[in-house]
């Protein structure tokens, strides 16, 4: 058997991830930089996304099941007008506002905003890595096919309106897992009745890890010290903290998805 390449590192790494890659792509780059023998992350983000991105390197691979649960944070940018078949810009239009549209009050966003709040059931959309008969829903939905999906309950504790014009808007998310921002604009522009989807989409908070903590992955990669940047085991948040080596496994190893 071949010897696993890298070092033994052990701790969380908050990665910026910037726009353009996959989840997977961003930590293996960031594993490759710490020259770490086994990482994993707690959370996809889509490629045109960016913020957060909670990265475990060694014994820390095993704080995902203690994170399955935690709430996410996230600063959407919403564009009013069209909808897209995947919910955000890199989709194909599929539906659009009449011709005569010069879009939105703020007065009717704030009130559509505030149905939103609390729990709910909402539609996983079909652009997703949701599996059907051990196959992404995402590849079906590239071959035209729309598949039913069974409503999921999420609970939005907050949106907050933070800009506002007649034709976008950027708004402040706090949401239970298993909610999809993508879905949730698609749902505020078919009830403003004009469609909408996500321009930009950034991720803030994961449970009790910020943003304003991150590393960016570019200053990183150019770092000398990179590890320098892990979050070390007794550092990490109250539960978090996984079992000793010589005790019993304990959490699930995140697996890498994109």
């Amino acid at each position: 058997m071949a010897k696993q390449r890298g070092r033994e590192l052990d701790g969380v790494l908050l990665l910026d991830k910037p726009v353009g890659l996959s989840s997977n792509h961003a930590l293996q780059r960031a594993k490759h930089a710490m020259d770490a023998r086994k990482a994993g992350h707690t959370g996809t983000l889509d490629p045109f996304a960016t913020g957060l991105l909670v990265c475990c390197m060694g014994r820390a691979t095993k704080i995902a099941g203690s994170m399955l649960n935690a709430d996410k944070g996230y600063l959407a940018t919403l564009a009013f007008g069209q909808e897209t078949d995947s919910g955000d810009l890199t989709g194909v239009v599929v539906s659009e506002a009449p011709a005569d549209f010069s879009g939105v009050s703020e007065a009717a966003l704030r009130d559509v905003l505030a149905t939103f709040v609390g729990t709910q059931l909402q539609i996983p959309p079909m652009v997703s890595a949701l599996k059907r008969d051990g196959k992404p829903l995402y590849e079906y939905a590239r071959q035209g096919i729309v598949l039913e999906r069974e409503p999921r309950e999420i609970t939005i504790r907050h949106i907050d309106l933070l800009s506002f014009s007649s034709t976008h808007a950027e708004i402040d998310v706090l949401c239970s897992k298993g909610t999809y921002i993508r879905t949730l604009a698609q749902d505020i522009g078919r009830i403003l009745g004009c469609f909408a989807h996500l321009s930009a989409l950034r991720r803030t908070m994961v449970g009790p890890f910020r943003l304003d903590d991150a590393v960016e992955l570019a200053a990183l990669q150019s770092m000398t010290e990179p590890e320098s940047k892990l979050l070390a085991m007794n550092n990490l948040p109250a539960g978090l903290v996984p079992a000793p080596k010589n005790a019993s496994p304990a959490g699930t190893l995140p697996v890498p998805t994109n």
